[in-house]
């Protein structure tokens, strides 16, 4: 393999220059005025497949931002890998909290601080490098298909259609994903499983206007007060949702499960250090792993209501709302799981206000089982890169299209993720480490290999 880590190390630099070239394309997928920005970000990464060697590279039309295909078939008689990733990333905001700018990729202490630069630019782009490598070193020995997509932050809305319609072109022994996180390079780790996803918002009237809190302040229903009111019912004293229902189809983990998964590397005083917090929270009778891991779990994303600008104005607002997700284990339903939260907030809405709510998005549960040929040649290929044996986990995290992908193309997902939970995803200065960036091309580039041996 000394072939793979010279390529490495004789490219470093281009491949850095080439994925900030990506990067300060702003491709948030939320905000309508950068619909350009994703149509330019498919066009660049199309022009990255063909540079990186793949035999034809499209940019397919969705009901909405399209999606990037490129395929690299060496023979068909030899193993398939798909590879799926997203190219959109998620707002900058608060833009004060950023110490550089988000789209002008920065390397400060090792690591590449921008929006993208992890989730899901960085990790997407070791795939296009590991193609590269080998088709460059002529030893290619699968075939490697590309399936990237610009709505992933946003729930993936079209690509259940994309896939339904297009199952013959997507066909394929494998799907490799990298948009998740391990838990180090001292302790490699390979995602097994993620959470659902309900994703919801509520919006709360009151009065037709805004009024004087003086004049009408505790004769009038304030609906800020009252979502207060309504969010905090959501869950009991120790943390357990209360929406009826909600439990129903939880699979309780066995003890020894549980056991298992409380044997990875995990420091608590460590994590409440990095966090700048002095006592973690969540559902009684569960650790932290299990909480985020085999649990699931009900936040508040955002809230707005009133006057929140400088100084004082004395009213009571009209309106409140908030977005609530639900991260959901498997076996939960999404759809389900929406419609038990609609019924219970619409149930304790007092009359003095109205409510609406609305889902926005959401996605099954999906677990990877560990015997799969693939997942062997994942594992074997990380310990090689990284000289220790990656542990099996579940994350709190969603990747709601995984498991459409299982139930669409009958294809089971191999989550091999490279970031770490430090690197900041979603939120101000996003990073991630220049030592995972280039292992990760490695480890591909490895897998692929493996992979086409245990398909023999």
């Amino acid at each position: 393999m000394e072939d793979i880590k010279k390529y490495i190390e004789d490219n470093k630099q281009r491949f850095l220059d080439e994925l900030f070239e990506l990067i300060r394309i702003p491709s948030i997928s939320s905000e309508k005025e950068h619909k350009e920005d994703m149509k330019k970000m498919a066009e660049a990464l199309k022009q990255k497949l063909l540079e990186a060697g793949a035999d034809k590279a499209q940019v397919l039309p969705t009901d909405g931002n399209p999606v990037v295909y490129g395929e690299k078939l060496i023979n068909k008689n030899k193993p398939t890998v798909l590879v799926y990733g997203h190219y959109d990333v998620m707002p900058v905001d608060p833009l004060e909290k950023w110490n550089s700018k988000p789209f002008e990729p920065e390397i400060r202490d090792g690591k590449i601080y921008a929006r993208g630069a992890d989730d899901d630019k960085g990790q997407s782009f070791m795939h296009i490098k590991a193609l590269e490598m080998l088709v460059t070193t002529g030893t290619l020995n699968c075939n490697v298909k590309f399936m990237l997509e610009g709505e992933e932050e946003i729930g993936s809305p079209n690509l259940k259609k994309f896939c339904e319609q297009n199952k013959d072109m997507l066909q394929a022994d494998t799907i490799l994903v990298s948009d998740t996180s391990m838990l180090g390079m001292e302790n490699p780790s390979i995602t097994t499983g993620l959470r659902g996803l309900a994703y919801m918002e509520v919006h709360v009237t009151g009065p037709n206007k805004d009024l004087h809190s003086g004049i009408f302040g505790g004769a009038v229903a304030n609906p800020a007060n009252v979502l207060s009111e309504m969010i905090a019912k959501l869950k009991d004293d120790n943390k357990k949702i209360t929406i009826p229902g909600f439990y129903d189809d939880v699979i309780e983990a066995t003890e020894e499960e549980r056991k298992e998964m409380n044997k990875a590397p995990f420091d608590l005083e460590e994590y409440k250090k990095s966090l700048d917090i002095d006592e973690v929270e969540g559902e009684a009778g569960y650790t932290t792993l299990e909480r985020t891991g085999i649990r699931p779990s009900l936040d508040v994303n955002g809230m707005w209501s009133g006057y929140t600008g400088e100084g004082a104005k004395t009213i009571l607002p009209s309106t409140a709302g908030a977005k609530i997700s639900m991260r959901l284990v498997p076996n939960q339903d999404h759809k389900k799981i929406a419609g038990l939260f609609k019924d219970y907030i619409k149930s304790i809405a007092p009359h003095s206000v109205n409510v609406e709510v609305n889902e926005l998005h959401g996605g099954q549960g999906y677990v990877c089982p560990i015997d799969l040929p693939a997942y062997k040649a994942a594992s074997e290929a990380m310990e090689e890169t990284l000289g220790k044996k990656p542990i099996p986990v579940r994350t709190g995290g969603s990747i709601p299209i995984i498991a459409t992908f299982d139930q669409v193309l009958n294809i089971k997902s191999i989550l091999l993720g490279f970031g770490l939970e430090a690197d900041a995803i979603h939120s101000p200065n996003e990073n991630y480490p220049l030592d995972q960036f280039y292992s990760g091309i490695e480890t591909i580039a490895r897998f692929y290999r493996k992979f086409a041996e245990t398909e023999k």
